[in-house]
């Protein structure tokens, strides 16, 4: 290590150790019309044209088959005044609960996907599934973005998108947390005699 000696490290066998991430809630609807949300960790961005994301269910959850059947699904970020409701979606099934209802959410109609959104989310994404990976104890739905929903009380006066007044959430090893103070912006480490945040 550069400045400093060298930590030690222990070494672990393979897992997935890849934190913190993102906690999203994915919403939907089957082929009758009945809306449902799963909590996902594992979901991520893939592609920037076409805008494209990624999110990995297991075969046995509730969700699976519809996600399946009906290739759509909204992703709805998550933020402090939505976790409980996040992980609520993450133990509660589908099979016996009406999360929308239990929970008091606002289901609201997507532009391009029949999956519904969730009104009380700062950003939504409208997706539909282009290809299903089965990779072991997850199936990575890869999906493309059809469309994006996103709150205006988070536009400033020139129409910047400040999706930290929402106060995001992030999830690590099984503890959420809220995100923290900024520490840089992309590029700021080569820009000349700039050193600060």
């Amino acid at each position: 290590m550069q400045g400093s000696e060298q930590r030690k490290k222990d070494i672990w066998k393979p897992g997935n150790m890849l934190y913190p991430l993102p906690v999203v809630m994915v919403s939907m609807a089957d082929e009758n019309g009945r809306y449902n949300i799963i909590t996902i960790a594992w979901a991520g961005t893939v592609c920037t044209n076409p805008p494209m994301i990624s999110i990995s269910v297991r075969p046995e959850r509730y969700s699976y088959p519809i996600l399946r059947r009906t290739g759509e699904f909204a992703v709805n970020l998550t933020t402090r005044e939505l976790v409980f409701a996040t992980d609520f979606c993450g133990v509660k099934s589908g099979r016996d609960v009406d999360k929308f209802r239990e929970l008091g959410l606002t289901p609201v109609p997507g532009e391009k996907v029949r999956a519904p959104l969730i009104g009380e989310s700062p950003v939504s994404l409208e997706c539909r599934v282009r290809e299903v990976l089965p990779l072991g104890s997850h199936h990575l739905f890869l999906a493309e973005v059809e469309a994006v929903q996103a709150d205006t009380q988070y536009m400033d006066d020139k129409n910047k998108f400040h999706l930290e007044q929402a106060d995001p959430i992030v999830y690590s090893h099984g503890v959420y947390y809220a995100c923290g103070e900024r520490l840089g912006t992309f590029g700021y480490s080569v820009k000349k005699g700039k050193r600060q945040k």
